[in-house]
């Protein structure tokens, strides 16, 4: 009997191995909204989900800001896209979200030079392999994933108001479920591993989504976050070799390409179906609020308003 038992193993496997392959793949934007006379902000534009996602706007006539942290690799990706689009009004601007004052530069030179803003995509993100802190004071991973994104967020807020009607959409993360967080060590002074950082900042992404969608409440602006799936990007080029050569080969066959991953990042941003919609978690272009998707600490709204006046001290920002 035992050949029975390793054939139902091998099954179950397989059908495990199959379960997880559909999830990380189904999900499509199938609207056809046209996004002509309207701006859009991208960060962490020139690659990987980013750019499949500027691309897709701008085959939607949309004006794309290309928020990168690098000019020389957003300029080569602005390039390829007008190229592919022949959409000429897309432009790149600095913005590296690790850095505060990069935050302040980048929105003092939108709110110059745009008269709207009618998409924010928070997308940037960074997985670092060690600890490191930036000349402000701050740990990069989480001044990368959560308090850029926060500041950028709250100093455009007042532009997207005035443009109305418009979404925000921060790219979370599965890993969310796996996500705490410790205000008596924010730095991770006590641990740092390669995942830990990640997982936090993505279920602080997902507090932050929820208490700002509360405190919008009245106004025309909406924000949704969402996992984008398992994605082949270079997000893991700084994580150990050995752990990303497993990662890349596992990935050829099971994750996501970039322009499958953008699909839910587009249908939070154009979709009729989100329109008014505010504060949820999607997956594969559908609201999800399962408890093996989303951190079970997530409605906690003590928790998220405290991470709120936290990441207010920490990025310098008077609360309005």
């Amino acid at each position: 009997m035992w050949w029975f038992w390793l054939m139902l193993a091998v099954v179950g496997i397989i059908a495990v191995i199959f379960k997880i392959y559909l999830q990380m793949v189904k999900g499509k934007c199938t609207s056809k909204a046209d996004l002509t006379g309207k701006v859009a902000i991208v960060t962490g534009a020139n690659s990987g989900i980013g750019f499949a996602t500027t691309e897709d706007f701008a085959r939607r006539k949309c004006r794309v800001i290309m928020a990168c942290r690098s000019m020389e690799r957003g300029e080569k990706a602005r390039a390829k896209i007008v190229e592919k689009t022949g959409n000429t009004n897309v432009v790149v601007r600095k913005l590296d979200l690790g850095y505060m004052a990069s935050v302040r530069e980048f929105v003092d030179k939108i709110l110059k030079e745009e008269s709207r803003l009618d998409i924010l995509i928070n997308n940037a993100a960074a997985a670092g392999a060690k600890r490191q802190i930036t000349s402000e004071a701050l740990e990069y991973t989480l001044a990368t994933n959560h308090l850029g994104p926060f500041l950028l967020t709250n100093l455009l807020i007042d532009l997207l108001k005035k443009t109305g009607a418009s979404r925000i959409v921060m790219v979370s993360s599965l890993v969310n479920i796996m996500g705490k967080i410790n205000f008596n060590d924010m730095t991770w002074i006590r641990k740092f591993d390669t995942g830990e950082p990640y997982f936090d900042t993505k279920f602080a992404n997902i507090l932050f989504t929820k208490e700002l969608s509360r405190r919008l409440e009245g106004s025309d602006v909406v924000i949704n976050c969402l996992h984008p799936g398992t994605i082949r990007t270079k997000l893991l080029r700084d994580v150990p070799q050995p752990f990303k050569i497993i990662c890349d080969t596992i990935g050829l066959l099971y994750f996501k390409s970039p322009d499958e991953g953008a699909q839910t990042t587009i249908h939070c941003a154009v979709c009729d179906a989100t329109k008014g919609v505010s504060g949820q978690y999607f997956m594969d272009c559908t609201p999800c609020d399962h408890t093996w998707y989303i951190n079970k600490n997530a409605y906690d709204e003590g928790l998220a308003k405290k991470l709120w006046e936290v990441s207010e001290q920490m990025t310098g920002m008077t609360s309005s």
